[in-house]
Parts: C-alpha cells; structure tokens; sequence
C-alpha cells in the first residue's frame, strides 16, 4: 500500500511511543477512532502495524513481510526512487547490485544503460540486466533462497570480495533513528556488508516505509553510505543524523 499523509502520521506516533490504544491514537491525529480502526487495518495487512490486546504497535523485528506481499507494497515509490537512482547511474560503470524488491526496480530503471558491468547475488536482477546486451552480469555463487532468488552464504561473500566496483546499490529493511541499518536474515546483511566494503561509493535506497521500522540483524550505518535515495522527506531526528554523516539525499519526484 502507498499512505497517505494521516497513514505516515499514525505511524510515526506508534513508532515513536511504540503501543497506542485506538482511542489515542484518535485523538492524537484528530480523528474518529473508526477511522484509526480502518488504516490500522489496511496497515495491519500490509505488516506496517499489529494489533495487540488493548492497542497498536510495531509488527515482529524478527521476520520480514513475505515476497510477494513486499513485491506491490509502495511500488509506485519504488518506482520513482529506481527511476531517480537510474537518472545519475553513468554509463560504462561497474556496480554491485544486492538483494531486495527496491533494487529490482533499480535493474529495471538500468535495462537500457550502455557498457555496465554489474556484479549481484540476486537473480531477478541478473535476469533483468541480462536483457540489455549493451552491459555485463556477472553472478555470484552460494545458496539460492527459492523464496526471493536471492544468494547468500560464504561462497558468496568470497566471490564478490574478489571485485572493487564504482557504485554499491543495496536495498535495507530498516533505517532507525540513529542511523542504524537492519535486515532480517543475518545471511544477507554478512553479503551487503561485503558489498559495502567493495564499493567506491554506496547507495542506499529505502522507500519511506523503513524509516524506524523495526528489524532484528544489525547491517552497517549511514556513516557509511553516500547517497539516500527515497521518496519522501525523512523524520527530522534521522535527517540530523544524515547530515552529520554528510550522506546526500536525493527524494525522488
């Protein structure tokens, strides 16, 4: 789902005093509590929010949303943040290209790009990219995830340690406050490390839904990151830590 602006606004308040009943909830925002009931609901099926005995508040840190479901959620936005990210990719560059639905957009946006050699442990991607015969994929080896396509394992970091590339592309899970990059799966954060650390120049791209969401497996920090690309303005206590890091921020259109 794509929120709109009281949806964005529920969730920051959940996110930042964690569990809320509906009533609050309703006076917080200044509406009915059957309109709270409503977006929790459509926020409760999209996994942004879940209900608990006597309130709201934040779904697992320990799983992700399934595939599919990640797959149509904010697709517009992730769109538009692919779009923006394909806009200042140059020709005839190296990139290292990780898992994730948002970096899929991005191979999609990259399709026509001339001369690039792209290094990824996502076979959507590769598949994607290997329809442009003006560029190079190059796949890692490991463990297939037959739910996301996705490799990982320790052949895997071995393989993409053997590349030095212009530009690192990852996708994340979670943003919080103090900069903290997360994921679920401790396998996938240990091969976005490695491509972190392989990379001339890192770019992040997370739609607004990952701003303070909640995710178990600590990644790197966005000290360690050059470009944001997102789709909305970040909350201002991540956007200090933003500029202090010195990280750009480029908001898609």
């Amino acid at each position: 789902m794509t929120l709109n602006p009281r949806q964005r606004q529920l969730l920051e308040v959940v996110r930042k005093r964690v569990t809320m009943s509906v009533e609050e909830l309703a006076q917080e925002l200044d509406v009915t509590p059957q309109t709270v009931r409503r977006d929790v609901k459509m926020m409760e099926e999209a996994r942004l929010l879940a209900r608990y005995h006597g309130g709201v508040g934040l779904p697992s840190s320990v799983e992700n949303i399934d595939y599919r479901q990640r797959q149509v959620m904010n697709s517009d936005a992730k769109r538009r943040i692919a779009q923006a990210v394909a806009a200042q990719v140059p020709a005839g560059c190296s990139l290292l290209i990780n898992i994730g639905t948002t970096t899929e957009e991005v191979a999609r946006a990259l399709v026509r790009h001339q001369g690039l050699r792209v290094v990824t442990n996502n076979l959507n991607v590769a598949a994607t990219l290997a329809d442009n015969p003006a560029s190079e994929v190059i796949i890692a080896g490991g463990v297939v995830r037959g739910r996301d396509k996705g490799i990982v394992g320790e052949q895997t970091i071995d393989f993409i340690r053997q590349f030095k590339v212009d530009i690192g592309i990852i996708g994340i899970s979670s943003i919080e406050e103090d900069g903290t990059l997360r994921d679920f799966d401790a396998r996938e954060v240990k091969v976005a490390q490695a491509i972190i650390e392989q990379s001339r120049q890192v770019w992040l791209v997370a739609d607004h839904a990952k701003f303070g969401r909640p995710a178990l497996v600590r990644m790197a920090h966005l000290s360690q990151v050059d470009l944001l690309f997102t789709d909305a303005k970040p909350p201002e206590a991540l956007q200090a830590v933003l500029r202090e890091a010195q990280v750009k921020v480029v908001v898609a259109p």
